[in-house]
């Protein structure tokens, strides 16, 4: 059995609705998924977990004045060692949000969130033109390296086009970026958890 390592809400986004989803989306997997919290990430690296995924932004408290973070330039690199020496790292929505743009952890991904407008209907394609899925979401617009990484997931609405998924081979480990999904009615969709499942077998080395 696989293990997974998974931080998950911020702010903006609440910890048991993703954890429902995923949970959704693991249960015919091999795999134990271990929820901690963001300070707890440096001691969970050092036990090597199949993969790791990120549902945190980087701003603790994005409303106050002083804002703080909790990704530190240590705690980067050694996100990054540990991908480069086999891990997986799953970006999911805000695991790709309010992090330095120019940072190794972005650098790491290939890619990130930039804005979304408000919340509206979404709809995701494959790269081939085929629908994945559909519902109200924030529709993530991002920044990406399509020349260094492999673009599987586009996404369109009234505000226009943008890419909603890509992944890639990084050092020994693997790296999976996915903007999808904010709300209840996405996260629960089981079409969305089915392709969710997709690119976690990617990142812990098991393709489907």
């Amino acid at each position: 059995m696989k293990k997974i390592v998974a931080i998950l809400g911020d702010y903006w986004h609440h910890e048991n609705v993703i954890k429902e989803s995923l949970e959704a989306a693991v249960k015919d997997l091999n795999v134990q998924v271990s929820y901690i919290s963001y300070g707890d990430v440096e001691n969970a690296l050092r036990d090597n977990p199949a993969a790791v995924i990120l549902y945190k932004e980087n701003r603790l408290n994005p409303l106050d004045e002083t804002v703080e973070t909790w990704m530190e330039p240590a705690i980067m690199a050694q996100i990054v060692t540990y991908v480069e020496q086999g891990g997986g790292w799953f970006a999911w929505h805000t695991g790709m949000a309010s992090y330095p743009s120019d940072s190794s952890y972005i650098k790491m991904l290939k890619g990130s969130f930039t804005y979304h407008p408000d919340l509206q209907e979404v709809t995701y394609k494959y790269s081939d033109g085929s629908i994945a899925c559909s519902f109200i979401d924030e529709h993530y617009f991002v920044s990406c390296q399509t020349d260094e990484t492999d673009v599987f997931l586009l996404s369109e609405s009234i505000d226009g086009h943008s890419i909603a998924g890509w992944q890639h081979s990084f050092g020994r480990g693997r790296v999976c970026c996915f903007t999808p999904a904010h709300t209840q009615e996405g996260l629960s969709d089981t079409h969305f958890t089915s392709l969710l499942r997709r690119k976690l077998t990617y990142c812990i080395g098991e393709d489907v």
